[in-house]
């Protein structure tokens, strides 16, 4: 119907290419015009300046002879000022981008091992972007935005690195635990060694009260009891010590005793058995 009355529309982020008897004469921009179709001008096409998105999937190999996919998103636009070269100079522009990104691709991967690659994705995506935006800009197309999404090796690569660093993981898990084991270790040895220490300093204070309290009753009972000599008091210690230990070992259901030698003799005769007995059990 507009062709009939002589215009034509042009939607919003779009332009149309003007030309009278098949030659190129001006660029439309969004709105109505006239185009008075008798004086041989006519609508060529329109060109859309919306921010278009090509993926790409290019498959090369690696400096490690390990092929891989590598996966781009190439975001572009025409420009409204050069809109006639974009129109007229290209026939198919994904096939031109496509040409310039695989190439550029693979001349950088085979560079670079794969852990590499993966490393460099955006160094990968800048020189992508940057040979585009060279070859593209004379074509009247703006490449705003070069992404490398993915690199995708073989599915028999990506289980095998993931075998290699689940070995890796494992290896420092036994390492932290060995560790860990030989601290527990040092600790236990430590506090071993820190309680038989403080077992030996309380036997040795307990001795050494025994011995005081000894010496103590010794002068006191010779103070008191005139005529006996220190031998007399410590045979009576020896025999009350006995007696007691006596007392405790009949008391007691269950324990574990060396039984001193005894017999039925007067009890004066109880420190010589005592002594005797010890005698015989340091030369047993």
């Amino acid at each position: 119907m507009g062709n009939l009355f002589c215009c034509v529309q042009v939607d919003q982020s779009t332009v149309a290419i003007k030309e009278r008897f098949g030659r190129f004469e001006k660029v439309l921009q969004p709105g109505c015009h006239c185009m008075p179709w008798f004086l041989g001008k006519q609508l060529a096409g329109h060109l859309s300046l919306r921010l278009q998105q090509l993926d790409l999937r290019c498959e090369t190999k690696t400096k490690d002879n390990v092929f891989v996919n590598v996966v781009a998103s190439i975001q572009y636009r025409a420009l409204a000022e050069k809109a006639n070269d974009a129109f007229y100079k290209l026939s198919n522009t994904k096939t031109q981008i496509q040409a310039y990104v695989f190439d550029v691709i693979r001349a950088s991967v085979p560079k670079l091992n794969l852990d590499d690659a993966f490393e460099q994705k955006n160094e990968i995506a800048r020189a992508v972007e940057e040979e585009l935006e060279k070859a593209m800009s004379a074509y009247g197309y703006e490449i705003v935005q070069t992404l490398i999404v993915d690199i995708d090796p073989d599915e028999h690569v990506k289980r095998a690195m993931n075998e290699i660093n689940a070995a890796a993981r494992l290896r420092v898990a036994a390492n932290e635990k060995a560790e860990a084991e030989k601290i527990l270790l040092i600790k236990r040895a430590e506090g071993e060694a820190e309680s038989k220490y403080l077992s030996g300093l309380g036997i040795a204070r307990q001795r050494q009260a025994i011995v005081d309290g000894l010496r103590d009753s010794v002068l006191g009972f010779s103070i008191n009891v005139p005529g006996t000599t220190a031998k007399d008091v410590m045979d009576m210690v020896l025999v009350t010590q006995y007696f007691d230990t006596m007392k405790e070992i009949g008391a007691a259901s269950k324990s574990s005793a060396v039984f001193i030698p005894h017999g039925p003799g007067a009890v004066r005769d109880v420190a010589t058995q005592i002594r005797d007995g010890l005698l015989q059990a340091s030369h047993g």
